[in-house]
């Protein structure tokens, strides 16, 4: 979803301005004031998690995380930030795109039943802390669930918008955060998604590292932003600000955990029976933790339940997952029987028939895949090697 350019003409709105952590207060009081719910990283069960958030005591501040993976875990940094992690096992699709919602209900009337459709308020969420590969994420989404337009997409499908997820997306409000350090499995440099937001945003914060006290460079992406940052206390941003803000970005840049091959699409298209995906399923435990966390799988099933006199039915739509046997299941069984032709469907999809189906690739490199498999499986390490397996034969 494309976000309005700040209005030119209107130089009483700052298009970037200098926060402390009182600024920062004032932010989240403005956006609870404005009849927002606002989510951001807060820490809890041991991991940074996206909970409400009620004033910058409840983000994580001196907190940094050490990804690798099938390795997460929580150590002390500077106390006087409050970005320095990454992303952890949730992502914002939870809240755009929930992993269980009721499409309708049903209740027997005299001979036959009376069908409603939930008529549940949009809530209004102001998400603060959406790092780069997230918010390119949601782009992607946008275009899976109808709400942008894409390239190959017919004039007759845009009428197929998940309603549901366009009112959410449009109620947002979105306040980005540039990334100044990298995780372990961080690849978002090479899938040109990060780390820094490319637009898309409502504010932008770029924490500025070494000032003693906390920092932070704010940027209006959108009229609606800007208005909010008028009324924030703080000082206008400098020259050295700008160029503080963008040498930690590099350094984020400079530091990323992890690659992807280039032209991943084509190399695995032309490798559909390429050994390497033996030796992957071999370890593979079809958890579907990898689904789960991903910020575009989008997967879903439909599960329809009748209450024990017959009188009441529901149709609910929760996450699926294309690592479950159920998930290829038609008449006669499935189609993805084997643990090989489920991880290969889930890689080739993400990184190559994704550009077929939205014109984008289904990866933004948020590394968590990697993190949260159980067993360490690296999309970056699988696809490098049937990409070295060529420059050998």
């Amino acid at each position: 979803m494309e976000r309005t350019a700040p209005t030119t003409g209107r130089s009483a709105l700052p298009e970037a301005a200098i926060l402390d952590r009182e600024g920062l207060d004032a932010l989240i009081a403005a956006l609870r004031g404005d009849g927002y719910a606002v989510i951001g990283p807060r820490l809890r069960d041991g991991a940074i998690v996206l909970d409400p958030v009620e004033s910058a005591d409840d983000l994580s501040w001196g907190l940094i995380d050490e990804q690798d993976g099938g390795r997460y875990r929580l150590v002390p940094g500077d106390a006087q930030t409050a970005f320095s992690h990454t992303v952890g096992p949730q992502s914002w699709k939870r809240h755009l795109y929930p992993p269980r919602q009721t499409l309708w209900t049903g209740r027997r009337d005299g001979r036959g039943f009376t069908v409603e459709t939930p008529a549940d308020p949009v809530p209004h969420h102001a998400f603060l802390g959406v790092r780069a590969c997230d918010l390119a994420a949601m782009a992607v989404q946008d275009r899976v669930f109808g709400v942008a337009p894409h390239e190959g997409r017919s004039a007759g499908q845009e009428r197929f918008t998940d309603s549901g997820y366009a009112a959410r997306r449009a109620a947002a409000f979105i306040v980005a955060v540039n990334c100044g350090r990298a995780g372990g499995t961080c690849f978002c440099d090479s899938m040109g998604a990060g780390p820094k937001a490319a637009g898309g945003y409502d504010l932008a914060l770029t924490e500025l590292p070494g000032c003693g006290t906390p920092a932070f460079l704010a940027e209006a992406g959108s009229a609606t932003g800007a208005a909010l940052l008028a009324r924030l206390p703080g000082h206008a941003a400098g020259p050295q600000d700008r160029a503080a803000a963008d040498a930690s970005v590099e350094q984020a840049r400079a530091h990323m955990g992890r690659a992807m091959v280039p032209d991943a699409g084509p190399l695995l298209a032309r490798n559909l029976e390429h050994p390497r995906w033996a030796e992957v399923a071999a370890r593979c435990l079809s958890c579907a933790n990898c689904t789960m966390v991903c910020p575009t799988c989008f997967c879903t099933t439909v599960e329809d339940t009748t209450d024990l006199s017959g009188d009441h039915v529901e149709r609910w739509r929760r996450w699926d997952s294309c690592f479950t046997v159920d998930f290829s299941y038609i008449h006669g069984g499935a189609i993805r029987q084997s643990g090989l032709s489920r991880y290969r469907q889930w890689m080739t999809h993400k990184l190559s028939s994704w550009w077929e189906q939205f014109g984008t690739s289904g990866c933004t490199g948020c590394g968590r895949c990697i993190t949260w498999c159980p067993v360490g499986i690296d999309i970056t390490e699988e696809a490098r090697a049937i990409h070295d397996s060529e420059g050998r034969g």
